[in-house]
């Protein structure tokens, strides 16, 4: 089957930025974006800044289509300035990490919706089971014939993304000893994980071909890869990031993958052949990152090198700095190297747990605090 790419003229940026909802007094999830959406929407300037997901405990703030990353920020600061006061009214506020540490799956409820009912329908207990959230990062390509290519050499820098964005340590009650157990849950689904590495677009078509001939899917968009080409938009889209609690840290983010699309499109059109991980290297990477975080060693090419990835990643920021000028980010991406420092979420809600004696409650309303003071 023929699948068009519709191409980006300018390397355009988008994102999305799913965010639970928890009750004011109690912490836990709570199942009322119906509500939230009631109110809020009618007072956003574009209500489709706003959209639900597979369960109602979850809202997705989602930009524009924008060229820089500052940009980007605020198109999702303008909406949850109008979503933030909402939840205030019904009690609620919102969590942004990669998962709850102690709500339980059996009493969240599903969106309504036969696309959501047909997911669970399939995916049984491993659907029932995703309370998580993430960070979306769409960038615009501008060729088809070098998505494929990109999209592989990308994967490279998997486990920098992951460390970085980690903040799922502790579920159902209990620390993991995960830094994200949100990149190992997601990928229980059929259609979610690693992408294949293919070479050329044809072969992502016969892929997507086979998967409709045999009923795995229905609609290109149940390929749910953590990198996976979005034709429609003309966007290579970066799903890898757990959910984040602040938009300084979303825009690092944001900045990060932005550079690195741009940068292997950009040597990858001049000619160049990238460099890319065998897929066992790929998989042992995510799960490295997913285990350790910022303490991960990652295996950094082909020939099995391996480097802290901290260590690499400072290196990988001062190579794009010329690219972040370019794309007018260049505070962002600098902004990167505050992660560490500071520490991720993952080494910050377990300092809170330990500060407090394992009080989950305390976690979350540190979580929150956050996204409110990023605010």
């Amino acid at each position: 089957m023929r699948i068009a790419f519709h191409e980006s003229p300018e390397p355009t940026l988008g994102v999305e930025w799913e965010l639970a909802l928890v009750d004011r007094r109690s912490r836990d999830l709570r199942n009322d974006a119906t509500h939230l959406f009631a109110r809020a929407r009618p007072r956003l300037a574009d209500p489709s800044r706003l959209h639900q997901e597979l369960l109602r405990n979850t809202v997705e703030v989602v930009s524009g289509v924008c060229r820089t990353v500052g940009e980007a920020m605020a198109d999702l600061r303008g909406t949850l300035e109008v979503v933030v006061p909402a939840g205030d009214a019904l009690g609620l506020d919102l969590y942004g990490a990669g998962t709850h540490p102690f709500a339980s799956w059996t009493g969240q409820q599903l969106t309504e919706g036969h696309r959501y009912q047909e997911l669970i329908n399939r995916t049984q207990w491993w659907g029932r089971q995703m309370l998580i959230w993430g960070v979306h990062v769409h960038v615009g390509l501008p060729a088809q014939e070098r998505v494929m290519g990109v999209l592989s050499a990308l994967l490279t820098y998997y486990p920098h993304l992951q460390a970085l964005s980690a903040s799922s340590p502790i579920w159902a009650g209990l620390d993991t000893g995960y830094a994200s157990n949100r990149a190992l849950m997601f990928q229980q689904l059929p259609t979610a994980g690693l992408p294949f590495q293919f070479t050329q677009w044809s072969e992502f078509e016969a892929f997507v071909q086979d998967q409709l001939t045999t009923g795995v899917i229905d609609e290109l968009s149940e390929i749910r890869w953590d990198v996976r080409p979005a034709p429609r938009l003309g966007t290579l889209e970066n799903r890898i990031c757990d959910g984040v609690s602040t938009l300084a840290e979303l825009a690092a983010l944001a900045a990060l993958v932005h550079c690195l699309v741009v940068d292997l499109d950009t040597r990858m059109a001049a000619g160049e052949q990238l460099p890319t991980l065998p897929p066992w290297h790929v998989q042992e990477n995510k799960w490295r990152a997913a285990r350790y975080g910022l303490d991960a060693i990652v295996i950094t090419d082909a020939a099995s090198n391996e480097r802290l990835v901290t260590e690499d990643l400072a290196d990988l920021l001062d190579r794009l700095a010329p690219v972040a000028d370019r794309l007018g980010c260049a505070d962002e991406l600098a902004a990167v190297a505050d992660i560490p420092r500071r520490g991720a979420s993952y080494q910050r809600q377990r300092a809170v747990a330990a500060e407090t004696d394992g009080d989950l409650v305390a976690v979350v309303d540190s979580v929150v605090r956050e996204l409110r003071g990023g605010l």
